[in-house]
């Protein structure tokens, strides 16, 4: 009985009805897109803010409506040190245009570096990807001194190997350690995070299907694992050659150790069955497992 009135206030619950403000002491992630790239399902598509001290500073994809929610959120975008973006797919890029212009009206003048996986026949690397948008030629030139220095500050685009199984370490301060290594995601490059920052570590899936076994050892003792639960256990074969259904993210958490499980990019096909997806991920891992919404506050 108990269990089933936790289920409704997960399902029914509105997605902005989460806190929408982090505490302004320590390391939080917060969800600012907990969707797909679906309509009518109320939530924003994928991307996720890291804060410290009250500070936004990693955006974790641009997904449509993630400006919004960054606004929402009280974040400042002169705060932000990087953007990391798993993959090139719509719903986890449509609004870096919209960031770029929006920072026009900013403070900031120090360069943001932008880190995403190298292309194929089907996607563009990175560092082509930014140039298509805002290089001289670009669909969105008017913006291009975003490229070339003569704005405020520089966008850097750098491209990370996103086939094979080998993590890369990309930025390393006195802050962070930051490294990614290639997931499956179909014909698609994409990329898995790990952000080492403070005493905490945080992970990020991104879109994958678990093909390539490597994400658990990019996650080995975290202390948050940002799965993407796009699909529910039996989904057909198409959908499971781009994700993980339930029970291979319980496994990788598992093996993986991680104190917590936070699961996104939350679909229709998926919403309405969490009781179903948690029975499947708790076969597996014994953490706890939180299921997320736009605006979301997650201690690590």
């Amino acid at each position: 009985m108990f269990r089933s009135l936790l289920l409704l206030l997960v399902v029914y619950a509105s997605p902005l009805s989460a806190m929408t403000r982090c505490d302004a002491h320590g390391v939080w992630l917060q969800v600012l897109g907990s969707g797909g790239p679906e309509v009518n399902n109320g939530r924003a598509s994928s991307a996720y803010l890291i804060w410290r001290d009250g500070k936004a500073r990693i955006l974790v994809d641009a997904g449509s409506g993630s400006m919004l929610r960054f606004e929402q959120s009280g974040a400042n975008f002169s705060d932000l040190d990087a953007i990391l973006l798993t993959h090139l797919h719509v719903d986890h890029t449509a609004d870096l245009p919209s960031f770029i212009k929006a920072s026009f009206f900013t403070a900031r003048e120090r360069a943001l570096p932008v880190f995403g996986p190298t292309g194929n026949r089907l996607m563009p690397a990175t560092v082509e990807f930014v140039r298509d948008l805002f290089g001289p030629e670009g669909a969105y030139r008017y913006l291009s001194g975003y490229l070339d220095g003569s704005e405020s500050y520089r966008l850097e685009a750098h491209d990370v190997v996103a086939d094979g199984k080998e993590q890369a370490s990309i930025l390393v301060s006195k802050e962070y350690r930051i490294s990614a290594v290639p997931v499956h995601h179909g014909p698609v490059p994409a990329l898995a995070y790990r952000v080492e920052i403070g005493e905490y570590v945080i992970v990020f899936s991104g879109d994958m299907n678990n093909d390539y076994h490597t994400l658990a050892g990019l996650a080995a003792g975290a202390d948050l694992l940002v799965a993407h639960h796009a699909i529910p256990e039996h989904a057909d074969r198409v959908a499971r050659n781009l994700h993980m259904p339930p029970s291979v993210i319980g496994d990788i958490a598992a093996k993986a150790a991680v104190k917590k499980l936070l699961l996104s990019h939350r679909m229709r096909r998926t919403l309405g069955h969490e009781g179903e997806s948690l029975d499947f991920i708790k076969a597996h891992y014994r953490g706890p497992v939180l299921f997320a919404d736009d605006l979301q506050c997650v201690s690590p």
